[in-house]
């Protein structure tokens, strides 16, 4: 559906794929039943047009960089500490990190995120900690 693509015979294709799928992991026992305990509510309509916003900026900011004649960057390794409870909340804050551009998530341990930044503005960002706090803020029943 999000290709353009909506003639019958490739939604048909589509829905049993998914079908397929889906009962594959229940009869491989990948569903287990349990449920985490996380729920994103309505808070997610607020967070997604936040996270689009920052994807945009960094894109202008990456791409500024670039063009730039003196190439500013400054790759480093940042360590961040999560405020994130659950490990579903932990893995939201790591992609939303890797899909910003200038960042990426290379490794979580103990609530900790090694994070390669591409340049000092985009480290003193993660080391802020909006992201980290709107990310914590999802998981918040």
């Amino acid at each position: 559906m999000w290709s353009g693509h909506t003639e019958p015979l490739i939604v048909k294709f589509g829905i049993a794929s998914v079908l397929l799928v889906v009962w594959l992991s229940a009869r491989m026992d990948a569903v287990d039943g349990t449920r985490e305990p996380f729920s994103l509510g309505l808070r997610v309509f607020s967070y997604i047009p936040w996270l689009l916003l920052e994807i945009v900026k960094s894109n202008v900011h990456v791409a500024r960089v670039i063009l730039s004649p003196g190439l500013p960057i400054n790759p480093q390794l940042v360590r961040v500490q999560g405020s994130q409870r659950s490990e579903l909340g932990q893995v939201v804050y790591a992609n939303s990190i890797t899909l910003t551009p200038g960042t990426v998530t290379c490794d979580i341990r103990d609530g900790s995120f090694l994070v390669h930044a591409l340049t000092d503005e985009t480290a003193a960002g993660l080391i802020e900690g909006t992201m980290d706090r709107r990310c914590a803020a999802l998981e918040r029943v």
